[in-house]
């Protein structure tokens, strides 16, 4: 029969034996073994960290990836009409739009804007303006007049 402090030293040893195996430990004393699960523990959490960091970039870049905004255009005989939403609401991205209607030479007639918890703008234009010279809207490059106002944004 063992006695009773050789069970606790037995407990112990084999305890020390499972922390060495799951640290992946080569240490011997436990004294070591200790010392190799307390760096291990703290590597643990260094990689906690890192990954709490990775995952909060992702949501991040999958919300900026998801409020990209919406842009349709359409030509409305001599005019054109503009249409941009979005799901959230961006601080100065309707001053950004107006911005870029404004070098791309576009004369808006009307606007209606909202900008609460979405975004929302509707545009009417007409006649298009380059150097003193008015333009055939049917003849603008409304493709890259879709990029412009999605980089504004």
């Amino acid at each position: 029969m063992m006695s009773r402090e050789r069970k606790k030293a037995a407990a112990l040893h084999e305890k020390l034996q499972i922390l060495r195996s799951i640290t992946h430990s080569h240490a011997l004393s436990n004294t070591s073994i200790i010392t190799d699960a307390s760096e291990y523990i703290k590597e643990l959490k260094q990689k906690v960290v890192r990954l709490n960091k990775e995952i909060a970039c992702a949501e991040a870049a999958a919300l900026r990836q998801n409020s990209i905004p919406t842009v349709t255009v359409e030509t409305l005989g001599h005019g054109f009409l503009i249409n941009v939403f979005s799901d959230k609401s961006c601080p100065g991205l309707l001053v950004s739009i107006l911005e870029a209607f404004d070098e791309l030479g576009l004369n808006v007639l009307e606007a209606t804007a909202s900008c609460d918890d979405t975004f929302r703008l509707e545009a009417v234009g007409g006649e298009v303006r380059n150097k003193n010279s008015i333009i055939d809207v049917s003849s603008l490059n409304w493709p890259s007049i879709y990029t412009l106002l999605l980089l504004a944004s």
